[in-house]
C-alpha cells in the first residue's frame, strides 16, 4: 500500500514538474506587454521587482498572437523553412534509413559487424564533434546557406538505422523462408513483410527523426547565415524582450505540432523502441 502510494506520488510530481511549465507558458502567450513587464521586468533588465508568475493573466488578450500572425510575416517564412526541412529529412530517412537497416538485418557480408559499430559510434557522437567536419564537407560542395546543409546530414543520420535494424531483427525468419518458397524475391519480401510488418518501427523513426529536426537549433546555427533560410526553432530567440509575448506565442504554435504528432503515434513509439532492444 505504501509502495504504490509513493508510486503514485513519484508519477503526480513528475506530472507536474513537465505541466507546469506549460500551462505558464499558454497563460503568458495570453499577457499582455504592461502587464509581462510589471511581471518579469527583472529578467528583461527593466526594474528590480520580484518576478510573479500566474497561470492565467489578470487581463488575458489575444494581442500577442495577432501580432505574430498577423504583423510578424518573418514568421511564415521560418515556419514554412521548419515544415520543408524537417519533411524532406523525412523523406530521404524512409529511402535512406530503411534500405541500409534492411541490409543490416536480413544480409550477411564482409564487415558488417565492424561497419554497424561504426554506425553505433556515429550515433553517440554529439554535434560538437562532428561540426567541423560536416562544416567542411557542405563548404567543399557549395552547400553552405542552402536547405541541403541541414537536410542532408539529417537524411544520413545513423540513429533511425538503427532503430530500424533492430526492429528488423525482432522479424521471425521464417516469414522470410516461406516467403521464398512461394518464389518471392528480395524486393518483394521487404515490400510485401518488412514494410508492414516493421510498421511501428517506421512510425517510431519518423516521430523521433520529426522532433529532432523540428527542434534543432545548432545545425542550422552553424550552416545558414542568411535569416531567409532559418527555421522556426531560431526565430524564437531573436524575438526581443519588448516582444515578450509574441515569443511565448510563437512557442505555443511550434509545439502544437510535435505533441498532435506524438500523441498519434504514441502506441507505434513504445512499439519501436521496445522492439529496438529485442536480441536475437
Amino acid at each position: 500500500m505504501i509502495k504504490r502510494f509513493l508510486v503514485r506520488a513519484a508519477l503526480i510530481f513528475i506530472c507536474l514538474f513537465i505541466w507546469v511549465p506549460l500551462l505558464l507558458m499558454a497563460g503568458n502567450a495570453l499577457m499582455s506587454e504592461g502587464e509581462m513587464l510589471q511581471r518579469f521586468g527583472a529578467i528583461f533588465g527593466m526594474g528590480n521587482a520580484p518576478v510573479k508568475a500566474v497561470f492565467l493573466p489578470e487581463y488575458p488578450t489575444l494581442r500577442p498572437l495577432v501580432e505574430l500572425l498577423i504583423d510578424s510575416p518573418g514568421f511564415y517564412v521560418m515556419f514554412w523553412n521548419s515544415c520543408f526541412q524537417t519533411g524532406m529529412v523525412l523523406l530521404g530517412q524512409l529511402v535512406v534509413a530503411l534500405l541500409g537497416a534492411w541490409g543490416f538485418a536480413c544480409f550477411q557480408f564482409k564487415g558488417k559487424k565492424a561497419l554497424f559499430l561504426l554506425y553505433i559510434i556515429l550515433m553517440m557522437q554529439p554535434f560538437q564533434v562532428t561540426m567541423v567536419p560536416n562544416y567542411l564537407v557542405l563548404k567543399r560542395f557549395y552547400l553552405l546557406n542552402t536547405h541541403l546543409a541541414v537536410i542532408l546530414p539529417g537524411i544520413f543520420s545513423a540513429f533511425p538505422v538503427f532503430i530500424m535494424t533492430k526492429f528488423f531483427e525482432s522479424i521471425p525468419r521464417p516469414l522470410f523462408e516461406a516467403a521464398r518458397l512461394d518464389g518471392a524475391g528480395e524486393m518483394a519480401i521487404f515490400m510485401k513483410i518488412g514494410i508492414p510488418v516493421g510498421k511501428p518501427g517506421i512510425v517510431s523513426m519518423l516521430v523521433l527523426g520529426f522532433l529532432e529536426t523540428w527542434n534543432a537549433i545548432e545545425q542550422p546555427m552553424t550552416f545558414l547565415k542568411e535569416k531567409r533560410l532559418w527555421p522556426l526553432s531560431l526565430y524564437l530567440p531573436e524575438i526581443t524582450s519588448d516582444k515578450a509575448g509574441v515569443a511565448w506565442a510563437a512557442s505555443i504554435i511550434m509545439m502544437v505540432l510535435p505533441v498532435v504528432l506524438f500523441m498519434m503515434g504514441q502506441e507505434s513509439l513504445e512499439q519501436g523502441i521496445a522492439a529496438s532492444g529485442i536480441k536475437e
